[in-house]
């Protein structure tokens, strides 16, 4: 219920409007006090200004403007550059069905029911989709901005651990049919047991004496590969990749100096597979992720000396990579 104002001629003002001692105030129900503008504004002017800071209000207490906060913290900034880009990608899904509702409005059920919908098409981007929603509530509901976090409590899809190992007649089939940058590629990642991201963001910097000094961006786990000469061919062959004249800071550079974007190089993954699987008839059908297990599984050793090589902060990590079939006795 709105107060009778002392001043009848506050009558006019919006809700919650007051004069100050200088100027008209704005008093919101989550408290303080916003200046709009000078005493001596026409009421046009205070109505106006009101107005607007009661959108901007609106705005920033919907899941749009939650995902937008988010996105401008730091928490966003600090992660990885490719786990920014998939957030975006992801928000744009969740913006579609949820931008324009009020973040306490959104309720464990809607979770459930856009998972359902969402996970027809696709379980894992799903599953990849509520992480992300989930992050942002979390992110909101430590900073005041909402009451909860709908997502908690809301089981994913199971998903299935991948077991593909990929054979060295595949993998010789895919090498000998694919483009300089893609056999780079996948002897480093391979010999190195080396992610996609840290591949693309090496830099000729970390080719020591020792070997190649790698720091792990998702685990943050420091590793020198010691030379092999497989490893040193590879290395050999990068110096290849650009055009006479061009030297490039990257060790998987393109022919102009430049660094390979993940979207770029996954193109040219895709086409030489392509094209090794219409030359070999194989099907091919392994991720370039796949190459770093088939590296953890082919190393002789114990599950703790395939971590200590890995650089996986946990066996069991270890453990889901190590994917060829075991060799075991039978009862004599």
């Amino acid at each position: 219920m709105v107060g009778i104002r002392k001043n009848k001629a506050d009558n006019a003002l919006p809700t919650r409007v007051y004069r100050g001692r200088s100027a008209y105030e704005w008093h919101p129900k989550s408290g303080g006090a916003i200046r709009l503008c000078a005493l001596d504004a026409p009421l046009s002017e205070v109505w106006r200004v009101w107005e607007q800071y009661n959108n901007e209000q609106l705005i920033m207490a919907t899941v749009a403007g939650l995902i937008d906060k988010f996105f401008n913290s730091a928490d966003f900034h600090e992660l990885g550059k490719e786990t920014r880009k998939d957030y975006r990608k992801y928000s744009k899904n969740i913006l579609a069905v949820f931008g324009k509702m009020h973040v306490d409005k959104v309720e464990p059920q809607h979770i459930r029911i856009y998972m359902d919908k969402r996970g027809l098409k696709s379980r894992v981007q799903a599953n990849r989709e509520h992480a992300f929603f989930s992050r942002c509530f979390r992110y909101g509901y430590e900073r005041g901005i909402c009451q909860g976090n709908p997502c908690k409590g809301v089981r994913k899809f199971k998903e299935e651990a991948r077991k593909r190992y990929i054979t060295d007649v595949e993998y010789q089939a895919l090498y000998d049919h694919a483009s300089d940058v893609v056999k780079i590629a996948m002897e480093l990642a391979y010999l190195c047991c080396a992610r996609q991201g840290d591949i693309l963001a090496m830099r000729t910097s970390q080719i020591l004496e020792e070997g190649i000094f790698i720091a792990q961006g998702k685990t943050g786990a420091e590793q020198i590969k010691l030379w092999s000469p497989r490893l040193r061919a590879a290395i050999a062959l990068s110096r290849t990749l650009t055009k006479p004249g061009i030297a490039s800071t990257f060790v998987l550079s393109q022919s102009h100096g430049s660094k390979w974007t993940r979207d770029g190089f996954n193109t040219r993954w895709r086409s030489d597979r392509s094209k090794a699987r219409e030359a070999t008839g194989l099907p091919l059908d392994f991720t370039f992720h796949d190459l770093k297990a088939k590296g953890i599984s082919d190393i002789d050793g114990t599950l703790q000396e395939k971590q200590a090589i890995s650089g996986h902060k946990s066996a069991g990590q270890t453990a889901r990579y190590d994917r060829k079939v075991k060799k075991v006795k039978t009862v004599d």
